[in-house]
């Protein structure tokens, strides 16, 4: 029976949990992730998990940080008083946003914090600095 390998189309049910259990994404409840092996589409731990699966097998796989989101980067959490930000502006803690950047690059960013002086914002990705845990059912290999 074929494995699934680097340039396969390959499509996946998965469910995505941290080490308490706690689940933070899944296909479980809507289509099947659809996605070819080396084509960047998916994080590096997660094509590296599903090669060398047949169809119909399923596995667990722990996904480490550097496989993952990467680090929690400091310098991508920034705080702005609320004089710098526009009048009518009510953030609140998990407001996800789009900043442009002065080279015209467009981040998003999480509101992590908000006081009467001033907000925090986190360009990070929301799983950076986690381990992952996923569960994979490899489906169909094309």
């Amino acid at each position: 029976m074929k494995k699934a390998g680097r340039g396969d189309n390959v499509k996946v049910h998965y469910k995505g949990s941290f080490d308490d259990g706690s689940v933070f994404d899944s296909s479980l409840d809507c289509d099947p992730l659809e996605f070819k092996i080396g084509g960047g589409q998916v994080i590096p731990g997660f094509e590296d998990a599903v090669i060398g699966m047949q169809v119909g097998e399923t596995k667990t796989s722990r996904i480490t940080t550097d496989k993952a989101y990467g680090s929690h980067l400091e310098e991508m959490v920034v705080v702005f008083e609320r004089d710098q930000l526009p009048k009518d502006f009510q953030p609140s803690v998990g407001q996800l946003l789009q900043f442009r950047r002065d080279d015209g690059q467009v981040i998003e960013v999480t509101v992590t914090g908000v006081s009467d002086t001033s907000v925090t914002f986190d360009g990070n990705h929301p799983l950076a600095g986690k381990d992952l845990i996923f569960e994979i059912q490899l489906l169909g290999i094309t």
